[in-house]
This record gives structure tokens, C-alpha cells and sequence, in this order.
């Protein structure tokens, strides 16, 4: 979220210039790109090369840069497509287009007015998204050594541990329907449209 709302915003007031096209292709290129490609390459470039980093394991703050990295920059590029895409969206539609005949500022109409309905589809792709970032880490926990749910979830299919299986399939399914429901929570307040009766 850090880096894909910011690039995705940054590129649609960009549009059809070159910082658009950069940021487009960078995001399409993480999106395409998947952890298992990027996670050694980062081991090799920071932890093999450049010795700033540690190799594996969780130990300290340090462990978790590299891990974070290869696990979040896929889903940052899908952020900031939908960014993207959103706020290309939002700039065209009518509120946005009298706000600024009537002379609103153009740092402000963004921010205000075009940013909070530009970053809908990201809040919903942010419930699914939440629940398989902690389920679904399961090469990038392999490739540094870290013991998380991923490799958990794996083992016990591997080893016909069916209670296993069951639990983290029902931890699975209690994180997508409660972040789900934090989704729609979020949606009431980010868009006074949207009403729950």
C-alpha cells in the first residue's frame, strides 16, 4: 500500500507523459515478476554482493526487509494499477470536472475530492489481498527460512495431517471474511453513498 497508492497516484496526474509510461511499466513488470524470481535475486544482489542485509531467517528488524520486499512488490503493482486506473476514472466524472470550473485547486481536488473515490477499488481488493499475504506466502517463506503459515499450511497437506489442514483452512477463511467486513465498514466511510440498512 505504501508504494502503490503513491506510484498509482503519481502516474494518473502524469497521464500520457513519461513518468506514466515508467510507472505503468514498472508496475506491470512486479505484477509479472513473481517472488520466487525476485526473492533470490535479492538475496543475491543485497545479502551475497553488497553484504548489507542478512540471508534468511527472522531474528531481527534486518531479516524482515528482503522478505518484505519480495512478498509485497506483486501486490504493490496491483495496487497501483488500481490506483491508477481509479483515479484516471474519478478525474473524468462529473463532481470532479464542476469542482474545478468552479475554481477548486487542483492539489486539493485531488486529495479530496478524487482520491476518495479513486481508491474504492483498492479497498476492496485490500480484504483478499490482507488474507493471502498471510496465507499465501508459502515460496517466499521457503526461500528465507521463515516459519509462517504458508509452510505450515503445506506440510500438513504433504503429511496427511488432516487437523492441521482443517485449522489453517478455518483461519484462513475467519481472516477473508473479517477482513472482508472491515472492507465494507471501510467503503461507508470513504464513500457517503454507500449506506448498510
Amino acid at each position: 500500500m505504501g508504494v502503490g497508492l503513491p506510484v498509482g497516484f503519481f502516474t494518473a496526474t502524469r497521464h500520457g507523459r513519461w513518468e506514466d509510461y515508467a510507472g505503468s511499466f514498472l508496475a506491470m513488470l512486479v505484477v509479472c515478476v513473481p517472488g520466487l524470481v525476485i526473492a533470490p535475486l535479492l538475496i543475491l544482489a543485497f545479502s551475497i554482493k553488497l553484504k548489507l542485509l542478512p540471508v534468511a531467517l527472522w531474528d531481527s528488524p534486518w531479516h524482515m526487509i528482503l522478505p518484505v520486499i519480495a512478498l509485497g512488490l506483486f501486490f504493490a503493482g496491483k495496487v497501483a494499477r488500481l490506483t491508477r486506473e481509479g483515479m484516471l476514472s474519478a478525474m473524468q466524472s462529473e463532481f470532479v470536472i464542476a469542482a474545478r470550473a468552479k475554481g477548486l485547486g487542483e492539489t486539493r481536488l485531488l486529495f479530496k475530492h478524487a482520491f476518495r473515490i479513486a481508491v474504492l477499488p483498492v479497498v476492496s481488493y485490500s480484504g483478499p489481498m490482507l488474507a493471502d499475504l498471510l496465507t499465501g506466502s508459502f515460496i517466499v517463506e521457503n526461500i528465507f527460512q521463515i516459519p509462517g503459515i504458508g509452510v505450515f499450511l503445506v506440510n500438513s497437506v504433504t503429511n496427511r495431517d488432516y487437523t492441521m489442514m482443517l485449522g489453517l483452512s478455518l483461519l484462513y477463511a475467519v481472516l477473508l471474511i473479517g477482513l472482508n467486513l472491515l472492507v465494507d465498514f471501510a467503503y461507508t466511510w470513504l464513500d457517503p453513498r454507500v449506506k448498510y440498512e
